[in-house]
């Protein structure tokens, strides 16, 4: 990268997509604001307002394993997987439902992917559950201008059976909710791609029938999850901001 037009330098708020996108904009941003509606940062979301730290790992396998054991969390298991005993897990309507633990690893391809790989600026974790908060928070620390830019981040997905990002609908809405919390706030300039994605955001009369009907929602309700889905589209109810410190996501001051 490092080319000034990738990295819209000339903006207050900047978007990106996926890892690679993150990467390109952390540089010079004042923080990287990650957003996986459906269904890490969501998650993320409910589990702080419980008063759990979250921990962000790319994978769920052995070294996800050995990393909870390291920092004394419990590792969340997959949507299916869940049982009694191990009742945490990526889907947020579970985690709602489950006991608070203290500490929780969770794994995600794409946004934990994205917020363990950025480093050396904050990182925050923005929903449709708390969009509104995180801005304001982002402009109390008076970021969102040219000299110290917002990055936001839409996770999008996964094509199944392909290592490419898919962009979907969910993180596009995610990211304009931030986008456009931050604009009414007074940051600014907004990128071109900023624009696009709070005009999506600020044009989509229903959101939670969008979110059912979008492709990764019509997959996550067909495969027995539309409360997901459902409390993914709960707009600004949550008033925590979650801030990754010391590797994990815990409520910003």
């Amino acid at each position: 990268m490092g080319e000034a037009w990738l990295e819209q330098r000339t903006f207050g708020v900047r978007c990106e997509w996926g890892v690679a996108g993150a990467l390109a904009l952390a540089p010079g941003s004042a923080c990287v604001v990650v957003v996986d509606v459906l269904s890490f940062t969501t998650s993320v979301s409910v589990a702080v307002d419980a008063g759990t730290r979250v921990f962000p790992f790319p994978w769920r396998d052995d070294r996800a394993a050995v990393f909870a054991e390291t920092q004394d969390a419990v590792l969340a298991v997959g949507r299916r997987a869940v049982t009694e005993q191990r009742p945490w897990s990526l889907s947020p309507a579970a985690l709602r439902r489950a006991p608070m633990v203290p500490r929780l690893v969770l794994p995600s391809p794409n946004g934990s992917a994205i917020s363990a790989a950025v480093t050396g600026i904050p990182v925050l974790a923005a929903s449709l559950r708390n969009a509104t908060t995180v801005a304001r928070w982002i402009r109390r620390q008076s970021w969102g201008t040219v000299d110290q830019p917002v990055a936001v981040i839409a996770a999008g997905e996964q094509w199944p059976g392909r290592d490419a990002l898919r962009p979907s609908i969910e993180d596009l809405l995610g990211a304009g909710a931030v986008i456009s919390a931050l604009e009414a706030a007074g940051a600014g300039p907004l990128s071109p791609e900023s624009v696009v994605a709070r005009t999506a955001f600020d044009s989509t009369g229903d959101i939670a029938a969008t979110l059912a009907e979008c492709s990764s929602g019509r997959e996550l309700r067909e495969g027995g999850f539309a409360e997901d889905v459902a409390l993914a589209a709960e707009v600004d109810v949550s008033k925590a901001v979650p801030l990754r410190a010391d590797g994990a996501f815990a409520p910003a001051d």
